[in-house]
């Protein structure tokens, strides 16, 4: 029997976190509930969470900074929760390296959706770590595999979460096509999705953060337009 999957739902209101608990419960997941960040952060590594449920307005350590904290040794997909809906915290929580936004009050189906979805793209990189076939793209000193969900560059494995790289593998499976923001949206978040433009953008920089302009190849921004993976021929 395939081992249950693992949440770790980090809210203050111990209601809304029996709540969510008790959702996905249901759905055969397990769950652990803590209340504030810096217990987050401590027991994350011993838990060991498939995903992670994270409140943004948590007693000491907010939200923002365990997610920020959690991102620097760890790709596991992370789902904030917020009361906030203004632009601006959605893209700062995507910025700092979220997969997911979502806000409160929701709908428990909404909810499990989410998490099933999040989950549905990380999956394939812990069930297939060492498939070298399938989809893939490969340009000097840069492998994209969607297949195992993993990037190689300069030989290095880079960790990154399922979106930035499904987008990376997106516009590098379509060589100097130039797409607007809508059309990544639409191609990568999926025509449901309720966001702004602005996404597209902070993963854009982030990959950029992590993949720099190579002399055969860059991510490029078409002013005015999107962006496209230019590949430069000699």
């Amino acid at each position: 029997m395939a081992a249950k999957q693992k949440i770790l739902i980090v809210d203050d209101d111990v209601n809304i976190a029996e709540l969510i608990s008790l959702y996905l419960l249901k759905e055969c997941f397990d769950t652990m509930i803590v209340n504030d960040g810096e217990e987050a952060l401590s027991v994350f590594s011993t838990y060991k969470p498939n995903l992670v449920l994270l409140d943004l307005m948590l007693p000491g350590i907010d939200g923002y900074q365990v997610c920020r904290e959690l991102r620097r040794d760890s790709s596991v997909p992370i789902i904030m929760l917020s009361a906030k809906g203004e632009i601006f915290d959605k893209v700062l929580g995507l910025e700092l390296g979220a997969d997911d936004y979502i806000i409160k009050p929701f709908d428990s189906k909404e909810l499990v959706a989410r998490v099933k979805a999040v989950l549905r793209r990380y999956q394939p990189a812990i069930q297939e770590p060492e498939t070298p076939k399938g989809n893939f793209v490969e340009y000097p000193d840069l492998t994209i595999n969607l297949t195992n969900y993993s990037v190689l560059y300069k030989g290095h494995p880079v960790e990154m979460p399922p979106k930035e790289l499904e987008l990376l593998y997106f516009l590098a499976a379509s060589p100097n096509q130039v797409f607007t923001r809508e059309q990544l949206l639409d191609h990568i978040w999926g025509y449901e999705y309720i966001g702004d433009t602005r996404t597209v953008d902070v993963h854009i920089k982030r990959l950029r953060e992590k993949i720099k302009d190579h002399e055969s190849w860059s991510l490029s921004t078409v002013w005015g337009i999107g962006y496209k993976f230019e590949v430069r021929t000699r």
